[in-house]
């Protein structure tokens, strides 16, 4: 632990961080969240055409520019929040006291992890933020005047950036669960604490 960072923030607690509840975690669900829906919203609006008798029968009534909408909306707060995952996660980090003589289910020590996960992170935010700007131009520029508001290599960078978020949260996993990071459970566990006397 940065012994700068200790006198600064005080004492912390048994999590490691100077609040109760670690940040980035929660972020990470609302960045995940966000960018899912908005590809799928996308790819439902690409298929309209397809789906549109299902809407139909089933009384939903839906245009297809309104789920691009959604599509972009959401996009643009994955953008946002994806901002503060990652400032969260850095702050976070550099609080962290991984369990030692630990190696993931991949076979990396902690450092390692820390290191390949924050990386990932910025390489996903990176991602995310050309991923917007690219959807902007579409809508706004290129394609405003079509029906399908969307590219299929749009779709399938979308599709992409999935596979590296699936590698990015098992790597986040790996740091929760293998190395006790930011885990009040675990680390009372470590000190020989009761985590039922909470």
């Amino acid at each position: 632990m940065n012994p700068d960072l200790l006198e600064q923030w005080g004492s912390l607690g048994v999590n490691g961080l100077p609040y109760p509840i670690p940040i980035h975690p929660n972020l990470v669900h609302l960045t995940l969240g966000l960018f899912i829906v908005a590809i799928a919203f996308d790819i439902v609006g690409v298929l309209f055409p397809v789906e549109k008798a299902v809407f139909k029968f089933l009384a939903i009534p839906v245009t297809r520019s309104a789920l691009f909408d959604v599509g972009w909306y959401n996009l643009l707060a994955s953008a946002i929040v994806t901002f503060f995952t990652v400032m969260a996660g850095v702050f976070e980090v550099a609080l962290a006291v991984p369990l030692a003589d630990v190696t993931s289910a991949w076979g990396l020590h902690a450092l390692e992890t820390m290191i390949l996960h924050g990386v990932g992170g910025v390489m996903i935010l990176t991602l995310i933020v050309g991923m917007t700007v690219w959807r902007g131009f579409q809508r706004y520029q290129w394609r405003k005047d079509m029906a399908r508001q969307v590219q299929w290599s749009y779709l399938a960078a979308g599709l992409f950036v999935f596979a590296l978020m699936f590698v990015q949260g098992t790597l986040g996993a790996h740091l929760g669960a293998e190395f006790g990071i930011h885990v009040t459970a675990d680390q009372m566990l470590h000190l020989g604490e009761n985590p039922n006397q909470l």
